[in-house]
């Protein structure tokens, strides 16, 4: 009884790595579902026609607010129990985090004035801060993970290529998104950025891993060349083929599985490439910059209960938006 009650043990030995999945499973849930909100956001400009604008902002809707809570969740969770990777990744990327919360504000506050005024210059502005804090936001996001991962300049072309990456599978997940909710000449219309997107994506990843190999950046060579790397690759790879298919033969549903399913593997990759150095910046392990055992056992405790709620309200959320977007244009 002493033993389970003493602060120098954690509840479980494996606790410190149950966090880092834990911090990183928030990170994959925020690149999958604002992903799409981001994508649809950079779609946006493709659309001259007000009402083809109007599907794609009833679209995504009812869930791109609730989408972000994912970011709040990712951040707290690694204050909570890796305190110093969480102080050094802002202290060390400061200027990126702040463009990337400018572009988070600009993309959020673009619709509602939007609405404010019928004037054409003014809506037009709007229109502009909307597409480009859309486009900004993951682009700046994927330089900072490009950053944290291989600890590369970030004008570098490792971090470079992980922020037009995520930049481009959001396009993917975006174009997905709205050809399942709408499945309508607009969808057919979308489809062929989504391809395009898809495409681009996997050539992307395939020239980012053969420049880290071959530069070693961060280290991380020997990791690329990995079994489990490999794995993740050949998954993208089959995914985003599948996804193809699946757009091309206007079976819109399953390409959205199987586009979601590229930022899934995606931030599947940083876990691998990142562990067991959760910084490598600094060289710190996740048994290194975990919090006390007493810590993280109460963080534990009080935290994860909450994690549940937050999963059991996106699953309510999404069950009621899962059926189609209906616009008169196009139909359901």
């Amino acid at each position: 009884m002493t033993e389970l009650l003493s602060v120098d043990r954690y509840l479980l030995d494996a606790l410190p790595e149950v966090w880092f999945g834990v911090v990183m499973f928030a990170l994959a849930m925020y690149v999958v579902l604002d992903g799409f909100d981001f994508g649809i956001g950079m779609l946006y400009a493709t659309r001259s026609d007000e009402d083809d604008r109007e599907t794609l902002l009833s679209v995504f809707g009812p869930v791109w607010d609730a989408n972000e809570v994912w970011l709040v969740a990712f951040g707290t969770m690694l204050l909570a129990a890796f305190p110093s990777v969480y102080s050094r990744l802002l202290a060390d990327n400061y200027l990126l985090v702040i463009g990337f919360v400018l572009a988070l504000l600009f993309r959020g506050i673009a619709p509602e004035l939007r609405e404010q005024c019928e004037d054409d210059r003014w809506q037009r502005m709007c229109d502009a801060s909307f597409v480009g804090g859309s486009t900004l936001a993951p682009l700046l996001f994927g330089v900072l993970a490009g950053r944290w991962i291989f600890d590369v300049p970030t004008l570098s072309v490792p971090a470079l290529l992980t922020g037009v990456g995520l930049t481009t599978v959001s396009v993917v997940t975006g174009a997905a998104f709205i050809s399942a909710k709408t499945g309508s000449s607009l969808a057919a219309d979308l489809r062929r950025y989504g391809i395009a997107g898809t495409v681009s994506y996997l050539g992307g990843v395939a020239i980012l891993l053969t420049t880290v190999v071959v530069t070693d950046a961060g280290g991380t060579a020997d990791a690329v060349l990995s079994v489990p790397i490999a794995v993740v690759v050949a998954l993208s790879a089959l995914s985003g083929l599948a996804g193809i298919g699946f757009a091309r033969r206007e079976q819109y549903r399953r390409w959205l599985v199987s586009a979601l399913t590229l930022p899934a593997l995606l931030s599947l990759l940083v876990a691998l490439l990142l562990y067991p150095v959760i910084y490598p910046a600094t060289g710190l392990t996740v048994r290194e910059a975990v919090v006390s055992p007493l810590a993280l056992n109460l963080v534990t405790v009080m935290g994860l209960p909450v994690l549940l709620l937050v999963l059991w309200y996106f699953k309510f959320l999404y069950g009621v938006f899962s059926g189609p977007v209906v616009d008169e244009s196009y139909g359901p």
